[in-house]
């Protein structure tokens, strides 16, 4: 395993009962890069990132073989923490999830349940992780009023805020900008530039051109499994499976 790897799996295979989802996935992330997964719907991409933070075992019927390592340990041995995982793997949604709270309150929600009541030390947590979504500017003013009333791009950077608040190394986004208009498309990958020079950050997309723009790597799937997986300006421009040329050229997808 190369040293700067964060992330690894090894002939890693998942059920839905008896439907098999992954099949065979054995990869390597570098940390502080971008990784981008790429592949049509329903080819396990967002059940593979779902496997890195184990949000797969609150699934009835899920069952798992293989190995995912995290810093050379497998998530999956018995005596690992979820709970303790899940604060150091990050995960952004899809459609953007605030809480029906201030957006104060928002981002200092995961602090506090970790055991952080001192109002200056969350006051600081709150203003950086605000700095670091590149919000900051735009709701210092009105950090007291309810999240819900941001934009919708307003609100994916505070959900990404409120995951960087617990001081996570890795961040998962799943189609972080599929809910988002061009404009706000655009200060989100701005935003995911920014975070790889302290995080692994690793995006599902089906949005071909945003993964070329981002990600360092880049794997593409195919019916649960990998077909291959390289630098992104490798796998873009002369792919070595004929089935990656295909979906990236539109042959099919």
């Amino acid at each position: 395993m190369s040293p700067d790897t964060i992330i690894a799996t090894d002939r890693l295979n998942l059920w839905y009962g008896d439907t098999r989802a992954l099949v065979d996935v054995s990869m390597e992330i570098p940390d502080r890069k971008v990784t981008a997964l790429i592949g049509p719907s329903g080819c396990g991409k967002s059940t593979l990132i779902r496997c890195f933070n184990r949000m797969n075992d609150i699934l009835p019927g899920c069952r798992i073989e293989g190995k995912v390592m995290y810093h050379g340990e497998n998530i999956y041995d018995n005596g690992s923490d979820p709970v303790s995982l899940r604060r150091r793997i990050g995960m952004v949604f899809q459609k953007p999830n605030p809480f029906p709270k201030s957006i104060y309150e928002n981002v200092a929600y995961g602090p506090r349940v970790h055991g952080i009541r001192d109002r200056r030390t969350l006051d600081s947590i709150v203003e950086e992780s605000l700095r670091r979504a590149a919000l900051w500017d735009e709701v210092r003013d009105r950090l007291s009023r309810s999240a819900l009333s941001l934009s919708g791009g307003q609100q994916q950077r505070l959900c990404i805020a409120r995951t960087l608040a617990v001081e996570p190394e890795v961040i998962l986004m799943d189609e972080p900008c599929s809910a988002l208009d061009p404009i706000a498309t655009a200060k989100v990958e701005g935003l995911i530039d920014e975070l790889k020079k302290q995080y692994c950050v690793i995006i599902v997309t089906h949005n071909m051109q945003q993964a070329a723009r981002v990600s360092d790597y880049t794997g593409f799937m195919y019916l649960g499994r990998l077909i291959e997986f390289g630098g992104t300006t490798q796998i873009f421009e002369s792919p070595r499976d004929e089935l990656t040329e295909n979906y990236i050229t539109g042959r099919f997808g």
